[in-house]
């Protein structure tokens, strides 16, 4: 009767991770350049008292706790995985918006010297006159704007340059990409930004190069989350969610019987 109560323990704790995952894409389907993430599923078997593994059970189920279960047997829910396809982009009308059309990044300068990694969105000049993300951190190129700079351009190359008011055009700096080998190399942060994990191996690239994508001035990387299809997702896992309750229920029932056998 125990393995019961494991079972539908560990179907409800992965029905929950999975909400969790589909509620986080609905809830960034307006953050530009947003990966949207999957959740999926794996067989988990019984494991015996003499150690040898049972049958295994259909997907749909799982859990991030013991990989298996002494006397039961379920199904655990495997690392999330960013779906790193290219958006939509949509033009803004606004020049200091960025986009970049393909695999790269545009390197930040974290606090304490932290690398992180940005797909783009809206450009800032801060106080000391950096160009920064909209966030306030500076991109790792160090680009200083101007106090008298009137108009901000960057090709698509990533020649950044600027015009001041007696019309004349100075370049500023260079916007480079940087593209990992592998997109799982990298850990997703809060902003629209990302932390390159241990060991991850990084090719440094000028825009249009080594497949690292150009850069779209003007326009904004849509998310990459479809709603109509995440709330599709979250009605079933809503209703699997519901039908692994059931297995709590019909499992205590059970179990008042037997008490009462007992008497």
């Amino acid at each position: 009767m125990n393995g019961a109560f494991e079972v539908g323990a560990v179907a409800l704790r992965a029905q929950q991770r999975a909400l969790e995952v589909h509620a986080n894409n609905i809830a960034n389907v307006n953050t530009p350049a947003f990966k949207r993430t999957e959740a999926h599923f794996a067989e988990v078997l019984a494991r015996s008292a003499d150690g040898t593994e049972g049958q295994g059970v259909g997907a749909g189920m799982g859990t991030d706790a013991a990989a298996a279960l002494s006397g039961s047997a379920g199904v655990r829910m495997v690392p999330q995985t960013m779906i790193f396809a290219q958006g939509t982009l949509k033009p803004s009308g606004n020049a200091l918006d960025l986009a970049i059309d393909g695999r790269g990044f545009v390197e930040l300068a974290g606090l304490g010297g932290e690398t992180l990694f940005w797909r783009g969105g809206r450009l800032r000049v801060n106080e000391d006159g950096l160009l920064a993300t909209s966030a306030g951190i500076p991109l790792q190129a160090g680009i200083a704007v101007p106090d008298d700079a009137t108009e901000l351009s960057i090709t698509q190359d990533g020649l950044v340059s600027v015009r001041n008011a007696d019309d004349e055009i100075t370049e500023i700096g260079q916007v480079s990409l940087v593209r990992p080998e592998l997109e799982s190399a990298l850990e997703r942060l809060d902003d629209g930004l990302y932390r390159p994990t241990e060991g991850a191996r990084l090719i440094d690239a000028r825009p249009g190069e080594d497949g690292a994508g150009r850069i779209v001035q003007g326009s904004v990387e849509q998310s990459t989350v479809e709603l109509s299809a995440e709330m599709v997702e979250m009605l079933m896992v809503q209703r699997a969610f519901a039908a692994d309750a059931q297995i709590l229920q019909a499992a205590d029932q059970l179990a008042a019987i037997t008490n009462t056998l007992r008497r």
